[in-house]
């Protein structure tokens, strides 16, 4: 082809791909809105589902590039994806933010090429832990490992129902092997005089075959000092021990103990493979 019939070549024959990407729209969503988001490291993160729909002629494949207010922690800041025409693609957003961020609303920005989308946040009073409330609800939970498949922090965000045991719970990664340890550090001295477990009790999975079956509830003394989990502060004393349980709900009460921590040193479970909490729970009297 000489030169000047190469001139008399329409553009958009010789460079397709850019014609396509001016024609393509991109418009992008987020819900719910606004997201709510509570100030304690094992409490349920803030969840958005964030989408983009292609509303030009053609396929394409588009970046949405996501960032926040300093406050918020984010499970990711970019969201990648083929586009067909006219379908909505999603992808998850977890939003927490670190334990004592003042109640406000704040931002996560979306872009997608020149759109651009603004997802507020809420961010909510912590729950109280005075008498009658949950005081392991949220807080830093410390095992002595956690399945691959399974969350640390799934033994203390405050869902207790076993037959939602997949999205919500905890269990060691060492299968037939004994003791287990699952608690909670308290940040300050706590008093605590009653222990609960649900262990797992489903439909599917009762606690007779599958549940916790022998464990001892022990404190950790406070001596001044708040620890993190590997016996500072004071040492652990045993408060109560359970053998031969077969039920799903287990309720432990002693005297109660300025503590910096608690947990359950677990020897056993009904078919002897995996140490299983659907939710602990702890409570001053």
């Amino acid at each position: 082809m000489n030169r000047a019939a190469l001139l008399a070549v329409p553009l958009a024959l010789l460079v397709p791909s850019l014609a396509v990407a001016h024609s393509n729209k991109i418009e992008i969503s987020a819900t719910p809105q606004p997201v709510e988001v509570v100030p304690l490291p094992c409490f349920p993160s803030g969840k958005l589902t964030l989408g983009m729909t292609n509303t030009g002629r053609k396929a394409t494949v588009a970046d949405m590039r996501i960032s926040g207010d300093p406050e918020l922690a984010l499970s990711r800041h970019q969201f990648s994806s083929y586009l067909p025409v006219d379908q909505l693609v999603k992808a998850p957003l977890e939003v927490t933010v670190p334990r004592g961020t003042a109640p406000a609303t704040y931002s996560v920005e979306l872009q997608v090429g020149r759109e651009q989308l603004t997802a507020p946040v809420t961010i909510l009073l912590a729950p109280p832990k005075g008498p009658g409330d949950n005081l392991l609800l949220g807080e830093q939970a410390v095992a002595s490992s956690t399945h691959g498949n399974m969350r640390l922090c799934g033994g203390v965000d405050g869902n207790a129902d076993s037959e939602q045991w997949g999205a919500s719970g905890w269990h060691d990664a060492t299968k037939g092997v004994f003791p287990d340890t699952y608690g909670v550090d308290f940040i300050e001295p706590t008093t605590v005089g009653r222990v609960e477990l649900q262990t797992l009790d489903s439909t599917r999975y009762p606690a007779a075959v599958m549940g916790i079956r022998d464990f001892d509830v022990q404190i950790r003394a406070d001596s001044g000092t708040s620890g993190s989990g590997s016996g500072s502060g004071s040492e652990w004393t045993t408060v109560s021990e359970v053998r031969g349980n077969t039920q799903g709900h287990v309720s432990v009460s002693f005297t109660p103990v300025t503590s910096n921590a608690v947990r359950l040193v677990i020897q056993d479970s009904n078919d002897h493979g995996y140490s299983r909490i659907v939710e602990l729970t702890a409570y001053s009297n």
